[in-house]
């Protein structure tokens, strides 16, 4: 493999970003959110995906790539009371917080031989969005090389302790989704999301078969996704979380979203690695918390 590994500018739509291109895959990364938006191989199958429909516009979520979700996690109600207790959202407040649409710093980056490095700040001061009164600075970096790592950290520069949620949203490139096992979560318990909340166990294998939205509990092993149209396997593997959601919208859902084409669902899944319910992240003063995800990519006979 030769080459050597470029960060540019990138205008993305009307959002300011930057295009990684390394030896092993190339990514477009937008400065909104701190927000990895697609990523490819070298084979150019895609690995991280962004919707046809994604809306690239300042202040707007964009549907694909690897979401910040923070300082909670989907509807702000449904969040614990640790969490409704440190930040007072306002009625109407957006799912999955407000960084993902925040302009964050770029705080450096690097590039050498075969690999690049982005990382970004965000410094969430008490006032910078509605019910926020802590002080806390928010980093992200991001490395590509032969894998794609990242870290989101937390740390807690005010005198009183806080506790949010949060999620890297990643939504994964698949070749069909209804064909597709994702490995990892055997034996685990899980709340069926899209089914009341309803609490449930994972028997085997994750398949999906119409809307999911699932949150698996105290999660630690890897998990993968196999893709046999695609012969590959995407391996996950996490630290500093407990908790994994799976989810694809399913055809009548995905009807019903404007920045998602109606066929989109068999093109993509969601495995989120996440803190969230009773491993939402709790950060006393001065201390930071970091979670990080690393993704891998083999190839499969089937």
């Amino acid at each position: 493999m030769t080459g050597h590994a470029l960060i540019e500018p990138a205008n993305i739509g009307q959002l300011r970003g930057w295009r990684v291109r390394t030896p092993h895959g190339s990514a477009l990364v937008a400065r909104q959110g701190a927000q990895l938006l697609s990523y490819a191989p070298a084979d150019g199958r895609p690995l991280i995906w962004l919707s046809e429909q994604a809306h690239l516009l300042p202040g707007v979520p964009v549907r694909g790539g690897i979401p910040v979700c923070w300082p909670w996690f989907a509807v702000y109600a449904r969040n614990p009371a640790a969490v409704r207790d440190s930040v007072a959202a306002p009625p109407g407040a957006p799912s999955h917080g407000w960084v993902r649409q925040a302009d964050w710093r770029l705080a450096g980056q690097h590039a050498e031989a075969d690999e690049a490095e982005l990382e970004f700040g965000f410094a969430a001061l008490p006032g910078c969005a509605p019910g926020w009164r802590h002080h806390a600075l928010l980093s992200m970096r991001m490395r590509f090389g032969q894998d794609i790592a990242l870290a989101l950290s937390v740390r807690n520069l005010g005198t009183q302790a806080f506790t949010t949620a949060l999620a890297l949203h990643t939504y994964f490139a698949v070749s069909d989704s209804r064909r597709v096992e994702i490995h990892g979560l055997q034996e685990r318990n899980y709340l069926d999301m899209a089914r009341h909340w309803e609490r449930r166990r994972q028997a085997g294998p994750v398949i999906l078969d119409g809307e999911t939205d699932r949150l698996y509990l105290d999660t630690a092993a890897p998990v993968a996704v196999h893709d046999p149209g695609w012969r590959r396997k995407v391996c996950l593997r996490a630290a500093g979380s407990h908790s994994t959601v799976v989810w694809n919208p399913g055809a009548d859902k995905a009807a019903r979203l404007d920045d998602f084409a109606n066929d989109a669902w068999q093109r993509m899944v969601c495995v989120e690695t996440a803190r969230v319910l009773d491993d939402a992240l709790a950060v006393q003063p001065g201390d930071t918390a970091t979670v990080s995800l690393s993704i891998s990519v083999q190839a499969c006979t089937a």
